[in-house]
């Protein structure tokens, strides 16, 4: 397998703190606040045809993450949306990722942010298939996603990824391609970084969003299913119905509509409702 290339040794430029600058020139240093205490939010979209699907959505929900975690980005919804076309050209994408970040900086050190600055960056790369495989495999992890009284589940928070990456990192050590994670009641919530639905007796069945990131996939995905007459059911769901589903897939911007063949000893075939999300959902981004 090639070398992949470094994240921070590329060609190109990023957008940071309202400039173009050239891409190995982007730094911080390493007392700025959100390194050390996880306070970072961060966003991602995937460019189809030189353009990023709900681009206006995403720089939406960088806004509501920061707030969620008391502080507020330093440029509207519209400075974000401008600037991440811009990055995109300058980077001549006709396919691939952006991944906007907004931080706190290093004014202070200590668990309190008061008197930091907020720093923004919007990066723009070539980035293919999540996964290699046509249809992956999960395990239930043993990290549990917390409380909404524990942690603000529903932004996009660098901390909120830690049991994230315990998680998938324990899942590939044991020849999986992902974690299934449960929450702290036990119930069924979402991969470590995409959504969960199964499909039961014909319908769609997806946790209530109440412990995860209530992803912008995940709706489009519902929109589309429901276009198609499908009942979709957002409940409280249990690992004992993993028995029940007759297909299982993921939704995310990183993996898109992503079929599962197995959750540790259940195992699934790619389904007819699965391949006909996918073929929807990729006709929607490309349209």
């Amino acid at each position: 397998m090639a070398a992949l290339m470094p994240m921070d040794d590329r060609d190109g430029v990023i957008w940071f703190n309202g400039q173009l600058v050239p891409w190995r020139e982007a730094k911080v240093h390493v007392l700025v606040h959100s390194l050390h205490y996880g306070n970072a939010v961060f966003e991602g979209a995937r460019i189809y045809n030189g353009k990023v699907f709900k681009l206006t959505e995403h720089s939406q929900r960088l806004h509501r993450s920061a707030r969620m975690l008391a502080y507020e980005v330093p440029y509207s919804v519209e400075e974000l949306d401008a600037a991440t076309r811009r990055v995109v050209a300058e980077n001549r994408l006709q396919a691939g990722y952006v991944r906007p970040l907004a931080w706190r900086g290093a004014e202070t050190i200590g668990v309190s942010a008061v008197g930091t600055k907020v720093h923004t960056m919007i990066a723009a790369f070539p980035w293919g298939a999540y996964y290699e495989q046509k249809a992956i495999r999960l395990m239930t992890a043993r990290w549990k996603r917390p409380s909404p009284e524990s942690a603000p589940a529903g932004s996009k928070a660098a901390g909120l990824y830690i049991i994230c990456t315990l998680a998938k990192d324990e899942a590939l050590a044991a020849g999986f391609q992902d974690a299934l994670m449960l929450d702290y009641k036990g119930r069924l919530s979402e991969a470590t970084g995409a959504n969960l639905f199964l499909v039961i007796n014909g319908e769609l069945h997806t946790p209530t969003p109440e412990t995860i990131l209530n992803g912008i996939t995940r709706q489009t995905v519902m929109d589309l299913a429901r276009r198609r007459g499908l009942k979709v059911v957002e409940r409280e769901m249990w690992p004992e119905e993993l028995a029940r589903a007759s297909e299982v897939f993921l939704t995310g911007t990183a993996v898109e509509v992503q079929p599962v063949a197995a959750v540790d000893q259940h195992e699934y075939p790619i389904g007819p409702i699965t391949q006909m999300l996918q073929e929807d959902y990729a006709a929607l981004v490309r349209a």
